[in-house]
């Protein structure tokens, strides 16, 4: 339920969130509440009020929240800390969706799972009793926190590039050598590998690369709920990659290889997971991200081209995705270089300029050489004349059924 209330005139403004409590929407709705967002999208249903705890809330997450077609979002982190410009924030604003921000720890335990909860401009109620206060954003507020996180984006820069140097000293054997790659039974060598992360654009970009997909038969590799996107683009993975926290069990049951990305000391958190299915899985322990182990895996095994779908690209990409150890990103991509082609985008690359007018007109084009074709031989004349005079008889017969219309 959805209701507005206005004790002031429609010109009035409070102060941080860009109005006051009377002046902004309040929204009632169903408590879904989890730290980690992504487990939270798979219950989330619309109309829902969705309480998180995602510090520098990225675009991915947001984009996932936005499916669902939640009420509200009460985050208890603040939803950009200042470290860089996050996208988050701004794509929950701009679908119209109201945020209560940087609310504090504490609601993560004074709510309830399926709770009743009402937020009015600043304040989140469950019945009569306050939960929590925290500031609702606002598209000012918004583009106030990426300026103020512009300025804190060469620090970023500067860690990410030790984080780098780390990465690299720990892991040059596996990057430089392949050592520690676990053997697999898909066959990749000689082959192409196309590995689809649940990221950006990734819908567009599996449906763009159709052809390709029909044409070369590269090996479908899903990393996490990236096996979720090939199974809804109607295809079926043949290894799905990653430590296991995404992906559906319809999608660990497909048949696909399944290799569980550990951490570099031998724990591997998603392994009992896949075992409680009675799937048996390969163990890959590595530092970085699945996305970088899937590449190496596929560059090891012998795929003479590896393409990507929904990976990360851009500085702020790295930086968006939330973890220090999305250095490992750039030495993979490094490593892999002369065999990655990036696919993400490529669905904005180009898009077919024809109206449905266009073609139409082609169509009428055709329908008229076809008829031009049979007027100038015997056999296509006498073609129309026999299609004229049934047309003709078929006239009759309908004139013939109406009122009067008979001899």
């Amino acid at each position: 339920m959805i209701w507005r209330r206005r004790t002031r005139g429609d010109g009035a403004h409070g102060e941080g969130a860009g109005g006051s409590a009377d002046t902004l929407e309040a929204v009632t709705g169903t408590v879904r509440v989890d730290r980690r967002t992504k487990r939270l999208t798979k219950r989330l249903k619309p109309g829902d009020v969705a309480v998180i705890d995602h510090l520098d809330l990225d675009r991915v997450s947001a984009e996932a929240l936005v499916a669902c077609a939640p009420a509200a979002v009460v985050n208890a982190a603040r939803s950009t800390s200042g470290r860089y410009p996050n996208l988050g924030p701004g794509i929950l604003v701009e679908a119209g969706i109201p945020v209560l921000d940087d609310v504090g720890e504490e609601v993560m335990a004074q709510l309830s799972e399926g709770a009743s909860a009402r937020l009015v401009g600043d304040v989140l109620h469950v019945g009569e009793r306050v939960v929590a206060r925290g500031r609702r954003l606002s598209a000012e507020v918004v583009a106030a926190d990426m300026e103020t996180a512009r300025a804190g984006l060469s620090l970023q820069l500067e860690a990410f590039a030790a984080n780098t140097m780390e990465y690299l000293r720990r892991e040059r054997e596996l990057l430089l050598d392949g050592v520690g790659v676990p053997d697999v039974r898909t066959d990749l060598d000689g082959r192409h590998a196309l590995v689809v992360v649940r990221g950006y654009h990734y819908k567009e970009d599996l449906v763009t690369l159709r052809p390709y997909v029909r044409e070369y038969k590269p090996v479908l590799i899903g990393v996490d709920g990236g096996a979720d996107a090939i199974l809804e683009a109607g295809w079926k993975p043949d290894m799905i990659v990653g430590d296991m926290d995404s992906v559906s069990d319809a999608a660990l049951r497909c048949g696909a290889e399944i290799v569980v990305h550990a951490y570099r000391d031998g724990r591997a958190p998603g392994l009992e997971r896949v075992r409680a299915l009675g799937i048996d899985a390969v163990v890959f322990p590595a530092t970085g991200t699945s996305e970088d182990v899937a590449m190496l895996l596929a560059d090891d095994k012998g795929a003479t081209l590896i393409a990507a779908v929904g990976t990360h690209v851009t500085l702020v990409e790295f930086l968006d995705k939330g973890r220090s150890g999305m250095a490992s990103t750039f030495l993979t991509r490094l490593r892999v270089g002369g065999k990655l082609v990036d696919a993400k985008g490529v669905s904005r690359l180009y898009r077919s300029r024809v109206s449905d007018a266009q073609v139409l007109v082609l169509v009428l084009s055709g329908v008229l050489a076809l008829v031009a074709a049979l007027l100038v031989t015997p056999t296509g004349q006498a073609i129309l004349a026999v299609t004229g005079a049934r047309l003709e008889d078929a006239w009759a017969f309908l004139v013939g059924l109406l009122p009067g219309g008979g001899p």
